[in-house]
């Protein structure tokens, strides 16, 4: 029996549109990729949301992986809270499973920064029954620390649990922990995947 959804954030409760953000100056194609291999697609983006470095040495790491762009870097990660927007059915899908009697978690890897500056998308997290952001506790998904903190926190029965992410390895890492998972996709197949689970009425 089911008795708590976990939720990543990004891509599931929020979309995490850093295309669109970084499109949206106009760079060039060749420039584009080369500014998402240094930043979102570098290792250093993990640093980021495990909060273990300051914000400057993480820009300054994200520049020395592509000097020659400096200027595009500092343009395109000026602003984190334009690269998250809040899926309108987040509230509402949180109320109706709370509702329903489950407990609704949170486990995401998410910047401090990123935490202030898109504080707006990310208004269902006081409706939510708790949960972890990833800078918090200087620990990421998938690292095994993290799941047995969310367990020991909230006191969980894994076997009781369903995660939701958008990242297989994350999914990988909930497992071995006896957590059942979902590969979040859209809300409708994830609603679908509920109900397999035992999880009904919901829509």
């Amino acid at each position: 029996m089911i008795t708590t959804i976990i939720f990543d954030i990004g891509n599931v409760l929020a979309d995490f549109n850093w295309e669109k953000h970084f499109r949206s100056f106009g760079f060039t194609e060749e420039i584009y990729d080369r500014l998402s291999k240094a930043t979102v697609k570098s290792p250093l983006w993990n640093e980021f949301d495990r909060g273990v470095m300051s914000e400057e040495e993480i820009l300054q790491g994200f520049i020395a992986n592509d000097p020659e762009i400096e200027e595009e870097i500092r343009m395109a990660v000026r602003d984190v809270g334009a690269m998250v927007f809040r899926n309108d059915y987040a509230i509402p899908w949180i109320q109706e499973l709370q509702a329903k009697g489950y407990r609704c978690l949170y486990l995401s890897n998410f910047s401090e920064r990123g935490h202030k500056e898109c504080a707006a998308a990310l208004d269902f997290i006081p409706y939510m029954d708790g949960g972890i952001l990833s800078y918090q506790e200087k620990m990421i998904k998938p690292m095994p620390e993290i799941y047995q903190l969310l367990i020991d926190r909230y006191n969980l029965t894994p076997k009781e649990c369903v995660f939701m992410d958008d990242t297989v390895r994350n999914l990988e890492g909930a497992e071995k922990f006896g957590i059942h998972t979902i590969h979040f996709k859209n809300k409708a197949q994830a609603v679908e995947e509920l109900r397999k689970l035992g999880v009904s009425d919901v829509h």
